[in-house]
């Protein structure tokens, strides 16, 4: 059995199985659709490793904290029916960050090798928000006031708990690298994680007076991770003089 604990960097995607929109637009206005932007903003993990190990084959509990975000941008233009040079220009860019407690249970396999021991992993997870926030940044441009105006407003804070489902699953895989250093076993990384439920939530949709008020409304979508992790792990046993550790 070994005990320790690890952290890293994680990428997030949101993969759009269904896509929404509070504004109906008239004839005379152009709604571009939401632009994601996958594997783009830097998150954090950090998690506590119980792995069991026994013949080359371990199962591992790793509960997890991981903070991480993406983001999508959009735009509206509307323009005067009767004169083309009379429109305005709204972009909105617009980030959800979110935490979670994440729980993968995980089977690993060590490929070979002896102080330097590759290994490579699979599994599922289960993710519970702990907490998300959103930022609307809005920005334009107004061809109606007699001349080219650009202006750009305070960004938009809200609390979006509501937007996101309490939980969600998905399966996970990856590999990384032991490198046994004396009794500490110390370890490199990377696991790409897909979600297989909604990780929003579809009854609170439009519910956030604030967010529907820029237009806005949460998609369906599925949380998609890549990330790299350090760890360091001891074993939990009574080490007597002499010891070795069981690759020796």
């Amino acid at each position: 059995m070994w005990l320790g604990i690890k952290g890293g960097i994680n990428l997030a995607q949101a993969a759009v199985s269904q896509s929404y929109t509070v504004l109906v637009p008239p004839p005379t206005a152009i709604v571009d659709g939401k632009d994601y932007k996958s594997f783009r903003n830097l998150g954090m993990q950090a998690a506590l490793e119980v792995t069991f190990y026994t013949k080359g084959f371990s199962i591992s509990v790793q509960p997890t904290y991981r903070n991480s975000s993406f983001e999508y941008s959009n735009r509206y233009e509307w323009m005067d029916g009767n004169n083309a040079n009379n429109r305005l220009v709204l972009n909105y860019k617009q980030r959800q960050v979110m935490d979670h407690f994440v729980l993968p249970l995980l089977v690993k396999y060590d490929v070979a090798g002896n102080k330097l021991r590759p290994f490579v992993q699979a599994g599922v997870f289960y993710s519970i928000l702990i907490n998300a926030n959103k930022r609307i940044e809005v920005s334009g441009t107004d061809y109606a006031s007699g001349g080219v105006n650009e202006f750009s407003d305070e960004p938009v804070l809200v609390g979006a708990n509501d937007l996101f489902a309490d939980n969600h699953w998905g399966i996970i895989a990856g590999a990384g690298v032991h490198y046994n250093l004396g009794n500490v076993r110390l370890t490199l990384e990377g696991n790409y994680s897909k979600g297989l439920s909604l990780a929003n939530s579809t009854e609170n949709r439009y519910k956030n007076d604030r967010i529907a008020g820029v237009g806005d409304a949460m998609d369906d979508i599925k949380l998609n991770h890549i990330s790299f992790s350090f760890g360091c792990l001891f074993p939990m046993r009574f080490l007597p003089s002499g010891f070795k550790t069981s690759d020796r």
